[in-house]
């Protein structure tokens, strides 16, 4: 029999709930669970020797479970003179103390001011606000009204509801603007039948301060579980984000507990229950239908060492979707951990989660099933927040020092606002420069050359900075493809070479053209003084009369270089990153790779120049665009992918394309431009092979 209404505005009117209970005959309704269910926190909240108003009873048993567990003074109302009848018929006899009145909540007249300490409202508060339309919010403004009025100081309302946003909205703006208190309670364990989890909504009664006196402080609280303290939140739109949060978690669950998608890799936070700040990222990834499984290998949970949840393969979804591949479960969690969180040891993270991370186990885990927790390494990691601070353009970001896998310490810069990426990061290490030596010097206005600025020393920055290691793979790539020049007969080990690049960074790559390039002039051009300040505070960062910095937009910078026309360069870099995530390109902005712009950049490249573009680019469409644009403008364009990263390094010249270098003249060029950079007695990274690198280019 099908008891679910047409519409939901049906919830809000009598006739409905009169068919409803004629239907639903002598059996008793549970909107959103039983007594058993609710009576952890309904008696929290609720004494048995409290009067008690239960508003829209229906033929719930809640009623008759509080009476029989202690509760006498419970007076019942509702709208359905049906439901009423029925109740009164069962409980005369066996409860005789109970009353039962055909009241609207919203018009409770037969009840004088503080006449209750509590009022119960199972679902009630829900089938009144089916929608946040004006009419409903005025039904639900004057229960409210009522509540406030039938409530004593001190008196709580109690109401069992699934907390949607506009019936929850309601309630908080209301009671709160009373100087009520406000506690969300999740209920443990019940989920109703629904894919929303169950609330209770608390709200306790003050006395109104004296005219003229002090307003109370608004006091805003969710409860997570039946044990522990309530967490303090600061506005109403906090307590409404923290319910979402839960919401999307229990949805979130149901999916995966009824469905296995490969194709979906969800991924939630797990916050410190206390404070209610991130604690752990779990990505839930799906083999697909036919993957050659380990034996008993339905679901593991992969602990990602900190430091490490940027690189390719645990921070991008292909690598995860790799790693769980060559894994072989079923499901495997990979779990991150947070910065600004302090770990005791792999074994006490595994005690934290096994509670939490079976929640995701797949559909059909046997019981008992012991799911394992896999790592690198067997340790966390290590991993120390050097500085924080906040620009204006990039939002809040952090300097943090990590130690790789292999050993060696590595500093880098990430912005908090997509934290899965680095920014910059450097080699620490005995040899180059310390972090922050530079020489303090005036700042300029903007769109004016800055010299170098320099944060206040703090606590461990004497570390060096390693300023021959390029620790980013396109960095080294995008220095290889000054080889172009020498095939061009370009002489870089004597003669001098121009370069312009948009983007400073922690400011490795600029710094590495100037120590390595002997004869070159490098002017950098960055938007962003944050940036300046942290490459020359943190990352060895120093500028001089070959390597200096202008601080302003790079388009509009460009764009006035273009029209002076009096200076030219040998080598253009474009190494900047867009600031709205939404894009399908993420480097470099979109207006960067729009053909007037590079119209400009190609105005003012020597005939003989090279353009390197970095790309990082997930549209296959907006990709063949930038590629059409600058194909018409460059014949000769080489692009060289970077292995486990979405970066690829384009390499534009304006010659025509039968002049572009075959694979033989490409190896001799890169042989002559490691032999041109690498000097006896400086410090030299053995790693970075010039020649091999040029071996991945191919014409674009």
């Amino acid at each position: 029999m099908n008891l679910l209404p047409k519409s939901s505005k049906e919830f809000s009117s009598a006739e409905y709930w009169e068919k409803f209970f004629k239907k639903r005959g002598d059996k008793s309704f549970e909107w959103y669970g039983t007594y058993t269910e609710l009576c952890g926190v309904l008696h929290r909240y609720i004494k048995p020797t409290d009067a008690v108003l239960v508003v829209g009873c229906g033929s719930s048993e809640l009623s008759e479970q509080m009476y029989d567990a202690g509760y006498r003074a419970l007076t019942n109302i509702d709208i359905s003179t049906t439901a009423l009848a029925r109740m009164q018929e069962r409980n005369s006899a066996r409860r005789p103390d109970m009353a039962f009145l055909c009241v609207d909540a919203q018009h409770m007249e037969p009840f004088s001011d503080g006449s209750f300490q509590a009022v119960l409202d199972k679902g009630t508060l829900d089938a009144l606000a089916p929608d946040g339309s004006p009419d409903t919010l005025g039904r639900v403004g004057r229960v409210f009204a009522e509540v406030c009025r039938v409530l004593r100081v001190g008196g709580r309302y109690v109401c069992v509801t699934l907390a949607q946003e506009h019936v929850l909205r309601a309630a908080v703006d209301h009671f709160s603007a009373e100087g009520w208190a406000v506690r969300v309670h999740r209920v443990e364990g019940q989920e109703g039948g629904f894919c929303l989890p169950v609330f209770v909504l608390v709200c306790t009664k003050f006395r109104r301060p004296a005219e003229g006196g002090a307003a109370l402080p608004q006091i805003l609280e969710v409860c997570e579980g039946e044990e522990g303290p309530p967490r303090r939140l600061g506005a109403p739109e906090e307590l409404l984000d923290a319910v979402r949060e839960i919401q999307a978690y229990a949805l979130l669950r149901s999916q995966l507990a009824s469905h296995t998608d490969p194709a979906q890799t969800p991924t939630l936070q797990l916050c410190h229950a206390h404070t209610g700040r991130p604690r752990y990222s779990c990505h839930v990834v799906d083999s697909p239908a036919g993957a050659t499984l380990h034996r008993a290998s339905h679901f593991a949970v992969f602990i990602v060492p900190q430091g490490r949840e940027t690189n390719w393969l645990f921070g991008t979804a292909e690598g995860r979707s790799q790693l769980a591949g060559s894994a072989g479960f079923r499901r495997l969690v990979v779990v991150a951990m947070h910065r600004d969180q302090e770990y005791q040891d792999m074994e006490a993270i595994q005690s934290e989660l096994s509670a939490k991370v079976m929640e995701l186990a797949p559909p059909g885990l046997p019981a008992n099933h012991q799911v394992p927790f896999l790592s690198v390494g067997g340790d966390l990691g290590q991993r120390s927040v050097m500085h924080r601070g906040s620009s204006t353009l990039s939002g809040d970001f952090v300097v943090e020092d990590v130690r790789g896998e292999e050993g060696r310490l590595y500093r880098r810069l990430v912005f908090l606002s997509n934290s899965s990426v680095v920014q910059s990061e450097s080699l620490l290490g005995e040899t180059g420069n310390p972090a922050g030596s530079g020489r303090k010097r005036n700042r300029k206005k903007k769109g004016q050359r800055a010299g170098p600025v320099q944060a206040p020393p703090p606590e461990g920055r004497g570390q060096a900075v390693d300023r021959s290691f390029l620790c980013c793979a396109h960095h080294r790539v995008m220095v290889s493809g000054l080889a172009l020049l020498r095939g061009r007969g370009t002489d870089l080990a004597e003669g001098p070479v121009s370069v312009l690049l948009v983007g400073l960074g922690g400011g490795a790559l600029p710094q590495f053209l100037h120590d390595y390039v002997r004869g070159s002039r490098v002017q950098v051009l960055e938007i962003d003084p944050a940036v300046l300040q942290v490459a020359s505070g943190w990352f060895g960062f120093e500028q001089d009369d070959r390597l200096t910095v202008t601080l302003g937009d790079g388009l509009e910078l460009i764009d006035a270089l273009a029209q002076g026309g009096n200076c030219s360069y040998d080598v253009i870099m474009f190494d900047v990153d867009s600031k709205d995530p939404t894009l399908g390109m993420s480097c470099p902005p979109p207006a960067f790779v729009e053909q007037s712009f590079l119209e400009k950049v190609k105005s003012i490249l020597t005939p003989q120049g090279v353009f390197v573009l970095n790309l990082v680019c997930r549209d296959p469409a907006l990709r063949v665009g930038v590629l059409s644009v600058l194909r018409g403008l460059f014949p000769q364009i080489y692009e060289c992918g970077i292995e486990d990263e979405v970066n690829e390094i384009l390499l534009c010249q304006q010659g025509p394309q039968e002049q572009a270098l075959t694979p033989p003249e490409l190896l001799s060029a890169g042989q002559a431009l490691q032999g041109a950079l690498r000097r006896p007695g400086q410090p030299w990274d053995c790693s970075l092979d010039i020649a091999a690198l040029l071996e991945n280019l191919r014409i674009a």
